[in-house]
């Protein structure tokens, strides 16, 4: 029974990945990307988790980098938080130097199609930079392209539990059949 269960795992991971949108370093066109958009992440009264740290701290390197002239960090509150994740994410940007200007707050946000959603009109037609965990950018890069933004992806690599791979395959497939977003 458990061969069975690693199969199809195997099976659905490769075909949730095969046919996600590619990602890497280089731009998805001619034109530089506009933003770096930082997917929400738990906040911890005010302090980013380790997942949310971990893609501010990639996001900002991207900026130094002058990857791209701004950063978008996007998510809400969950019931009974005082902060929301995009402003707990600004505020972490801003004590590192990045300047209000080059910085939008998404605040409103559950989900990673919200996340996108939310966002649409401030990145219009231009490219930009999605930064989320490697298991995550799949999806997140095929909701996009699904919402019509132009995006490349930027993983943040680390440790993560098999149970999350499996959870981001089958949200990816799941994605793709329109059954959720």
């Amino acid at each position: 029974m458990i061969a069975v269960r690693i199969l199809l795992l195997l099976l659905l991971m490769t075909l949730g990945w095969a046919q996600a949108p590619e990602y890497g370093h280089d731009p998805v066109s001619g034109t530089a990307p506009s933003w770096i958009v930082v997917l929400g992440a738990a906040q911890y009264n005010g302090h980013p988790s380790p997942i949310l740290k971990g893609r501010l701290e990639t996001a900002l390197r991207l900026y130094r980098q002058h990857r791209a002239p701004g950063i978008i960090v996007t998510g809400g509150k969950q019931p009974g938080d005082r902060y929301s994740e995009g402003e707990v994410g600004c505020r972490y940007l801003k004590a590192q130097g990045v300047p209000p200007t080059a910085l939008r707050c998404e605040t409103e946000s559950h989900s990673t199609w919200q996340n996108l959603n939310n966002i649409k009109d401030t990145v219009g037609k231009q490219n930009v930079i999605v930064v989320t965990d490697e298991p995550h950018l799949p999806r997140a890069l095929y909701l996009a392209e699904s919402l019509g933004i132009k995006a490349q992806g930027y993983p943040v690599r680390g440790t993560f539990s098999s149970s999350y791979y499996w959870r981001e395959s089958v949200l990816g497939i799941l994605a793709r059949f329109g059954v959720v977003h």
